[in-house]
């Protein structure tokens, strides 16, 4: 009997515990689980036991798995620094149109600098050109669509899901194919968003226009020499492998940091604390999810997931409530077990395809799908903003999203 199929199946709980904890404990004890040292105290109690039997069993396992840890951290970890050194600043007029250039750029800009980095660049922008209007709540929800999921599906550095996959051996074009889902969503979200708009435009009182037009301050870029930053992490992923990858790229950290001016990382509310969460977070997902992978590499073909459409269903429902990136290595395991043509990665492409949109797009399902969703809530609501609550977003994601994933699966899958 093979190590994988002697695997008990027990084995997954700390790792189902992990990703319930990431989704319930923000709600259920939200102030507890603000610090970052609760979240890793939480990781480490769930991991031990897995560190335990792979230190017995099979310690090359948790070498790997460190290996691609380390590999993702950094890569996140660069992307969130360079472009928190990029501060845009302005107040443009609030039109539709205007609001509508927003979402398009950041759909771009998600998949060059991540849905985080451009999250991060984008937002505090586009509520400071909406200030002066009232009806804003639609233009956050679509900006957490779009910029913060959907747009970050064309490259590895897009959203976390897809890096996993790139470390996986996706090559790192691959994801260029992606190409028509990712158009047709975009283009359908920002049409909708301006026939929203524009009726929303048209309810807002008269003297809040005018103030918004007599208000008006041209955008500049400062920190722009973190542009040339982002350019070599870019290029460090395409080209290079580890660990030169990962050295270049602390490198142009450093640089960035070194070099950007503090007062552009204050304007744009730069601190560690997101990254050292998601690194915490990470670190307990990454080492209790490796019986899960392994027992789907095993078992997966007994779950009857077979088929593309399968396949982007399964893995958008997981994404919507869980993590979206452990998500996408389950099911990338799962087609793997199933003996079917292993185009890419020991998957066909359809099947690689249905779990790279799934585990994108529908991370913008609710606020726990990705982790911008929560990020771009919390400076709205800073801003004065009244957001859904986690169902009322919920009912917004339903109405707009589903019946466009209904399309894509009938079209693509």
């Amino acid at each position: 009997m093979s190590p994988q199929s002697a695997l008990p199946l027990y084995t997954v709980l700390p790792f189902v515990f992990m990703l319930l904890t990431i989704a319930v404990l923000p709600l259920w004890i939200p102030h507890w689980w603000e610090r970052n040292r609760n979240k890793l105290l939480v990781a480490c109690v769930l991991g031990l036991p897995v560190l335990a039997l792979y230190v017995m069993r099979r310690p090359a396992a948790l070498v790997a798995m460190g290996e691609e840890y380390v590999s993702f951290i950094v890569l996140l970890a660069a992307l969130y620094v360079v472009s928190g050194g990029v501060l845009l600043q302005g107040d443009l007029v609030a039109t539709p149109l205007t609001n509508t250039g927003f979402l398009a750029v950041g759909a771009v800009l998600a998949s060059v600098v991540g849905t985080t980095g451009a999250s991060m660049l984008l937002i505090r922008p586009l509520l400071q050109t909406n200030r002066e209007r009232a009806r804003v709540k639609h233009t956050v929800i679509f900006f957490i669509f779009i910029v913060s999921n959907i747009g970050g599906m064309l490259t590895p550095l897009g959203d976390p899901p897809l890096f996993l996959g790139y470390l996986q051996g996706v090559p790192f074009t691959w994801t260029f194919r992606l190409w028509p889902p990712w158009l047709l969503m975009v283009a359908t979200l920002l049409l909708l968003y301006f026939v929203w708009d524009s009726r929303q435009y048209a309810q807002e009182r008269p003297e809040a226009i005018r103030r918004d037009r007599a208000r008006v301050v041209p955008l500049r870029v400062r920190g722009g020499l973190n542009a040339l930053w982002l350019v070599g992490v870019v290029l460090a992923v395409a080209f290079l492998r580890e660990p030169a990858r990962e050295v270049v790229m602390l490198v142009l950290m450093a640089i960035s940091l070194r070099w950007t001016p503090r007062d552009i990382r204050r304007a744009n509310g730069f601190t560690t604390y997101p990254i050292v969460e998601v690194a915490v977070l990470f670190f307990g997902i990454f080492l209790t999810m490796i019986p899960a992978l392994e027992l789907l590499r095993a078992r997966g073909h007994e779950l009857g997931v077979r088929q593309p459409w399968q396949f982007f269903w399964a893995t958008g429902a997981l994404s919507s409530f869980l993590d979206n990136a452990p998500t996408y290595l389950a099911f990338l395991a799962l087609g793997q077990s199933l003996g079917l043509p292993a185009d890419v990665v020991g998957v066909p492409r359809a099947i690689l395809a249905a779990i790279s949109v799934g585990a994108v797009a529908m991370g913008a399902n609710t606020y726990v799908g990705n982790a911008p969703n929560f990020m771009v809530k919390s400076i709205a609501e800073e801003a004065g903003i009244k957001m859904p609550s986690f169902f009322g977003y919920m009912l917004y994601s339903g109405v707009v999203l589903l019946p466009l994933f209904a399309a894509i699966t009938f079209l693509f899958f």
